[in-house]
């Protein structure tokens, strides 16, 4: 193993000793040595490349993890005598998450390891920074904004490609808070996404200065802040449905 894997393993470890309940910092810094790290994952049958290789598996609080190991020292301290692959945190992390899939880090140790949820894998493989940190408080937005409501809604009826919009108030546990808008879209295609930016870019300018907008896209099946929105929220338009509610 080279020294760059060595140093990153050492890393991993050294931040989840760090992490305790509502200390987000260091799990998010926990979440960055990940990304960069490498993780030995265990192997219920086969061998690194067969076919029939397969993960392991184990579920807590009806979520799936797969369990893996964080150094060569504790691989052999956890007496696992099958097969093991070694990857990095940000391919892992690629493989996982669409499946809802966690990573469960050294089972064998004392206290029970720790579990990286599926949502958090996501950020890994997409990108920490681009995505908000959880967990995330969603609600339905206290700030009224009529002007902007109203000026995004007339840009959405002039633009084939919405559907329809939904809104949330999302506090990340790390960050600023922002203004969610949801998208719901008949057509993804290329231009009709240019069409939508340019409809948020004609929109944006009647929201008060210090409040951020974000859009998120109502079908992706992965992204907790659509799911919430898909699940808690009715349209504040909907091209199909009832007037604009502003």
């Amino acid at each position: 193993m080279s020294a760059s894997g060595t140093a990153a393993a050492g890393q991993v470890e050294h931040m989840m000793r760090q992490v305790t309940p509502g200390r987000f910092e260091s799990y998010e810094s926990l979440l960055h040595a990940l990304a960069e790290g490498r993780l030995w994952m265990l192997l219920w049958q086969g061998q690194p490349g067969s076919p029939d290789a397969q993960y392991g598996g184990m579920e807590v609080e009806g979520l799936g993890y797969a369990p893996c190991v964080t150094s060569p020292q504790e691989l052999a301290a956890s007496g696992w005598s099958r097969g093991y692959e070694v990857v990095t945190g940000r391919d892992i992390a690629r493989a996982l998450y669409p499946d809802r899939w966690g990573l469960w880090l050294n089972p064998h140790a004392q206290g029970g390891g720790l579990g990286i949820p599926w949502a958090d894998l996501r950020r890994i493989a997409t990108g920490l920074d681009r995505m908000p940190a959880g967990p995330l408080r969603l609600s339905e937005p206290a700030l009224e904004l009529p002007q902007f409501y109203g000026l995004l809604t007339q840009h959405a009826h002039r633009t084939p490609a919405v559907r329809s919009l939904r809104r949330a108030w999302v506090q990340p546990s790390l960050g600023s808070p922002y203004l969610a808008v949801g998208l719901d879209l008949y057509d993804a295609s290329a231009p009709a996404l240019e069409s939508v930016r340019e409809m948020m870019r004609q929109s944006v300018g009647a929201v008060p200065e210090g409040v951020p907008v974000c859009t998120v896209a109502l079908a992706d099946e992965h992204d907790p802040v659509a799911m919430w929105l898909r699940a808690q929220t009715r349209p504040f338009y909907d091209r199909e449905g009832q007037a604009p509610a502003y």
